[in-house]
């Protein structure tokens, strides 16, 4: 098994191929197999920062958690992350590398592929097992020219490609046979088979469509993944931020009130997994917000980051939604902004690097200014508190109090109850959380709520991989995956795309 690889895909973004890899990589890890994550390339806005002091996707740091890995620039060597509909800022082993168009990208790929073909092979030697984490769909046929991260990858490294998909969708036996259907011949023979995720109800009732997909495609399911309410953590795609309105499973209050969390769900929103450390508190009912009523009868506003900090401000000034987090702050309800939530809180925004608009108003919340340069602050912190900082924008005046310190220095800031920070991740110290949830409350009125003292953000991420894994080793055939890294693709048959009569 040393040095075998295998790809999970996914029929669409937020099918569980995510989950499925850093399930894998928790129960081989388990198993004493040496095991690291993969993803080629990713898109998205939500990041960590590495060891080395760059930034790789945040799936890709929960996939390091759970094969008992620091996250490494390795682990994810291309990273988009997108500041409009048609352009992204191109991270490359961890650190900013420009601004593409889809246009542009054509001119990257043969760079980016060699990239991606040393660092994979650079894992594989030192490795048992490496799982690889695919892109969106590899049904983009329209996009394999410049596939590096689903069929582009498992060309080049002869890899096997098992592709899940989300049954709770609905039409997922004709994704799964319209995924491999789509793709050429040399392509389609790396696809080994398929994983059901997210099933409700009789497995019996599937059953038959099963077999039909198996006659029909040529390939096996290797298992049906229950659906689960528990892995919730750590969603990466902002799809998942899209499609759900409360953030987790509300827990029931330990006193008398409920604590009501407006989290603003901006349009270019990242690392909107920031609230879910509030989410795991009982009592705490996070939501994600968009319009003005929604923040009118929340006791705490939370402004995440951004990757466009002054256009989601526009977008909060045509929303109505400024007006609305500023009398929320003036009725002395509490307010955080969280990196780009923090800079619009400041009163004067000067940014020539991501948006180019120049001098922009902030809400004024803060009596304090930012200024935007070319290069990015990335920077993890251990002590006293956990957290790390991703960001172009630099606080240059700050009249207000600090809020919390770190080496000595104000890396926090506070007026009343409107609290200000660049840190991601600040939430997850738990202390530093229960205090700062029990000042929030009183300010909002709620002298009811009551913080719970065994809750731990970081047993809770562990348990959910444990959990992943615990339903892989039920659910799914592991001993047919385990035989994909030994043996390589299957050569499973071409599906043939002909109309039948």
């Amino acid at each position: 098994m040393s040095g075998g690889a295998l790809l999970i895909a996914g029929t669409t973004s937020d099918a569980g191929k995510s989950m499925v890899v850093a399930g894998l990589c928790r129960l081989l890890a388990r198993k004493g197999i040496r095991v690291a994550p993969f993803k080629a390339q990713n898109m998205s806005n939500n990041s960590v920062v590495t060891v080395e002091g760059g930034e790789i996707g945040r799936a890709q740091g929960m996939q390091a958690r759970a094969a008992g890995l620091e996250p490494s620039i390795r682990f994810n060597p291309v990273l988009l992350k997108p500041g409009s509909d048609r352009t992204s800022q191109l991270v490359v082993k961890g650190h900013a590398a420009g601004t593409v168009g889809a246009a542009d990208y054509m001119r990257y790929r043969e760079q980016l592929a060699d990239v991606v073909a040393d660092e994979l092979a650079s894992l594989r030697a030192e490795f048992d097992v490496v799982l690889c984490e695919g892109a969106g769909s590899p049904a983009e046929i329209n996009l394999r020219a410049t596939d590096l991260a689903n069929m582009g990858l498992a060309r080049a490294a002869r890899l096997p490609v098992v592709v899940v998909g989300d049954i709770d969708r609905g039409g997922l036996l004709a994704h799964l046979f319209g995924t491999v259907a789509v793709l050429e011949p040399a392509d389609q023979a790396l696809i080994a088979g398929f994983i059901v995720n997210k099933f409700r109800g009789d497995p019996a009732l599937l059953a038959p469509g099963l077999d039909q997909l198996e006659a029909l495609s040529g390939r096996p399911t290797y298992g049906v993944l229950p659906y689960c309410d528990e892995l919730w953590l750590d969603a990466e795609d902002s799809v998942s931020v899209v499609a759900r309105q409360v953030v987790g499973v509300p827990a029931p209050p330990r006193g008398q009130d409920w604590l009501r969390i407006a989290a603003i769900r901006l349009p270019r929103i990242s690392n909107s997994t920031d609230v879910e450390a509030l989410a795991c508190e009982p009592g705490v009912l996070v939501r994600w917000a968009s319009d003005p009523a929604e923040v009118a009868d929340a006791d705490v506003v939370v402004i995440p980051g951004s990757k466009a900090t002054v256009a989601d401000l526009a977008w909060l000034r045509a929303r109505g939604l400024a007006d609305a987090v500023a009398a929320h702050a003036g009725s002395g309800r509490p307010v955080l902004g969280i990196c780009g939530g923090f800079q619009m809180l400041c009163r004067r925004i000067d940014d020539t690097v991501e948006t180019r608009s120049g001098v922009v108003e902030g809400l004024g919340l803060f009596d304090a200014d930012i200024e935007f340069a070319s290069d990015k602050v990335l920077r993890r912190w251990q002590r006293p508190l956990s957290g790390y900082e991703i960001h172009h924008g630099r606080l240059t005046r700050c009249a207000e109090d600090g809020w919390f310190d770190a080496d000595g220095t104000a890396q926090g800031y506070a007026r009343g109850a409107v609290f200000g920070t660049h840190w991601h991740g600040l939430l997850d110290n738990d202390e530093f959380r229960r205090r700062w949830l029990t000042d929030a409350a009183a300010a909002a009125g709620r002298p009811g709520f009551r913080v719970a003292d065994d809750v731990s953000v970081s047993a809770r991420r562990d348990a959910q991989l444990d959990v992943m894994a615990e339903l892989l080793s039920a659910h799914v055939d592991i001993g047919a995956l385990l035989a994909l890294l030994d043996d390589g693709p299957p050569g499973r048959p071409t599906v043939s795309t002909e109309l039948r009569g």
